[in-house]
């Protein structure tokens, strides 16, 4: 694709919008060169047409978008963004479509979808654009629905004070993970590979919508040994739990005290052209928290997190990005290490492993 715009097909059961969508991208500089009306026009145009990638919609008849992404991840690996109506039910389907290979979404508005549509025009042509650039080929559609353990395993600590896993943690350390674009399953990864018994407290800010982060809290709740919940005005943090910034709200810690934290939720103008912005959480983090504190940034485009990760460092607390091979964009992660403050870069199956090691005070 180097050297030439991305080429796209657009997939969607309305006439409408797959002529809203097509006039978006081709002023956006993107080649849209078939359009499908169904999940099966869908896989058929990405066999003949070999694209960049795929924007498809979730309910269409005959074929739907999520067995039409699950069917091209089969027969002809496409990087695929899904186009998903902002309702509960798209919101489960949507993350359904996650777990069969597409690499995000992006939510159609509602009302005059047509002046709408062009409000956001730009922000669908860069998300569009990011989502050709990644490698899906060869990744497969690996559900991280089993690695994690549901909450069921125990901990427990022996008297030399290592715990299971030959570790000994500090006390009261906090994670600060920061993802956009790809970042889902990233976060979903991550969490469900830490033990209960490194007692961290963590706040999760995912770039996503409102309506989606209550399902996204749900989904992690059930794949992680942590309590996982949507983030709520005035929420309180302890260890073993994990918070999700609610979409649309910047999320500040605001005080912290005996290991417990408390978060309130703002509608403050966006950080970085996007709220939640992982910068405003990071940074509150950075200046409340005496205690031990880690920030990550995973794969997602754009520089929020940044300034998050310079706040982080100064504060005495350690640094975590996404490598460039395992992101499906590197652009957050490439603006964090360009700041000179990340002390590891890592391949996301280390992510997990890299933060136990920086809290890490014993291992047998």
């Amino acid at each position: 694709m180097v050297g030439r715009a991305p080429r796209a097909v657009v997939a969607d059961d309305s006439h409408f919008m797959r002529s809203v969508i097509s006039d978006i991208l081709d002023e956006g500089g993107i080649e849209v060169i078939a359009q499908a009306r169904n999940g099966v026009e869908a896989v058929e145009a990405v066999r003949e047409h070999d694209p960049d990638v795929v924007t498809m919609d979730v309910e269409m008849p005959e074929m739907n978008g999520i067995d039409a992404t699950a069917r091209i991840m089969d027969v002809h690996p496409t990087p695929v963004l899904m186009l998903s109506a902002h309702t509960d039910e798209n919101a489960d389907v949507t993350f359904e479509a996650l777990d069969k290979g597409a690499v995000d979404f992006f939510t159609k508005p509602g009302g005059e979808v047509s002046m709408e549509m062009s409000r956001l025009k730009d922000q669908l042509v860069e998300m569009v654009t990011s989502v050709a650039e990644v490698d899906v080929a060869g990744s497969g559609r690996q559900s991280t629905a089993q690695s994690g353990s549901g909450g069921q395993r125990s901990d427990t600590q022996r008297s030399d004070g290592t715990h299971e896993d030959g570790r000994s943690y500090v006390d009261n350390p906090t994670l600060v993970v920061g993802s956009s674009t790809g970042g889902p399953k990233m976060v979903e990864k991550t969490l469900a590979s830490l033990p209960l018994a490194a007692d961290l407290r963590v706040l999760v800010i995912q770039h996503m919508p409102e309506g989606f982060t209550g399902r996204f809290a749900e989904r992690i709740d059930a794949r992680s040994d942590y309590e996982v919940r949507e983030a709520t005005d005035g929420g309180r943090l302890g260890g073993g739990e994990a918070m999700i910034a609610a979409g649309d709200r910047h999320m500040v810690v605001k005080n912290y005290r005996n290991g417990r934290l408390r978060v309130k939720l703002n509608q403050d103008p966006p950080v970085n052209s996007v709220r939640p912005a992982v910068d405003v959480t990071m940074e509150s983090a950075a200046s409340t928290i005496d205690d031990p504190l880690v920030g990550v940034i995973l794969t997602g485009m754009g520089e929020d997190g940044a300034e998050g990760i310079r706040a982080i460092k100064a504060a005495g607390g350690h640094t975590i990005a996404q490598d460039e091979a395992t992101s499906a964009v590197y652009g957050m992660p490439k603006r964090a290490v360009e700041t000179g403050c990340v002390d590891s870069v890592l391949p996301i199956d280390d992510i997990a492993s890299g933060i136990l090691d920086t809290i890490t005070t014993q291992v047998t």
